[in-house]
């Protein structure tokens, strides 16, 4: 298993570094820069170089590159340009947030997904499938901004249900019933947005193990529809589910960006779209290579759970 996980990681570091090398090339090529959100009509051109002297920005292009990817090797993700705050130290603070929304959100969307794609797929064109279908496509159609926008409005402006914004009220920090109601209306806007997609996977992927021979020798044995599901199809999804799971991971930290800045949770989300709107560059390409790590982390995840649930696949990766 050791070697297996070696040998993934080996071939995923140069991807890494195309990867961080593609993000910075995108910030460097792009019209305008940090400096140029800074700097107000009275500054001098003179004064405006210095700025850029100050951050670097009057260095050739691999110049520039190097000494980033440098501390970054070294943990240092640089220093927020507009606030001059460590972007290390607000990631360290608000990804944690993150992961308290995201995170129950796809757990509970994963498990609803499992029970209603397998239901689907028992019942494939009866009334329950199509009506099944017709949920999961009205949920993919909705899209997550509008859909936070009317429960803002029906269940914290018209019948002041839950609060609109934040994660906690102040003075009440502390009070896991405050947070929990801030946590709802964010918490099902990402449910209503993830399990449709996963409920069509997992009806597609049970659909799949429908038309193969074991199927078939079970039914000729008699066994019901309920315990060829439930005792066969349901371990056989599992493998195809694993790919899921491992993609899951970047969700985790930058899944979440439009309902989190849209309910002002204090994440990654807010975060990253006000750097956006300032052209705060560093933190810019902090989140996004943060984004690209986890993905590629994910695939990794993705292949050492596959070797679990199919340890021939782990053989042939020897070989």
């Amino acid at each position: 298993m050791l070697k297996f996980i070696g040998k993934r990681i080996l071939q995923m570091i140069p991807l890494l570094l195309i990867i961080s090398f593609i993000v910075f090339s995108l910030i460097y090529v792009a019209p305008y820069d940090a400096i140029d959100a800074i700097a107000t009509p009275n500054m001098s051109p003179d004064q405006i170089e210095l700025l850029r002297q100050k951050h670097g920005l009057d260095q050739p292009f691999l110049l520039q590159y190097f000494f980033w990817i440098k501390n970054i090797l070294t943990g240092d993700l640089g220093s927020s340009i507009i606030t001059q705050k460590p972007i290390a130290a607000e990631l360290a603070k608000r990804i944690p947030n993150t992961i308290k929304l995201v995170l129950p959100a796809y757990v509970t969307s994963f498990i609803l997904a499992i029970i209603l794609g397998l239901v689907a797929a028992a019942n494939k064109g009866r009334w329950l499938d199509r009506l099944l279908d017709n949920i999961n496509t009205i949920g993919i159609s909705i899209p997550p901004f509008w859909f936070a926008m009317l429960m803002i409005y029906l269940l914290g402006y018209r019948l002041n249900v839950f609060p609109i914004v934040g994660m906690h009220s102040v003075g009440q920090e502390d009070s896991f019933s405050d947070f929990m109601a801030h946590f709802f209306m964010p918490y099902i806007v990402l449910v209503v947005a993830m399990f449709p997609d996963l409920t069509r996977y997992i009806r597609a992927s049970a659909m799949t193990q429908l038309n193969l021979d074991y199927v078939q020798v079970q039914r000729s044995l008699g066994a019901s529809r309920g315990e060829i599901f439930s005792k066969h199809i349901s371990r056989n999804v599992l493998l195809p589910l694993v790919t899921q799971i491992g993609f899951a991971l970047p969700m985790l930290v930058t899944g979440a960006i439009i309902s989190e800045t849209i309910f002002q949770w204090p994440g990654v989300g807010p975060y990253f779209m006000t750097a956006t709107k300032q052209l705060d560059y560093p933190v810019i390409m902090a989140v996004m290579l943060l984004s690209a790590t986890l993905v590629i982390i994910g695939n990794l995840l993705a292949d050492i759970l596959y070797t679990i649930v199919d340890p021939r696949i782990r053989q042939g990766g020897e070989r």
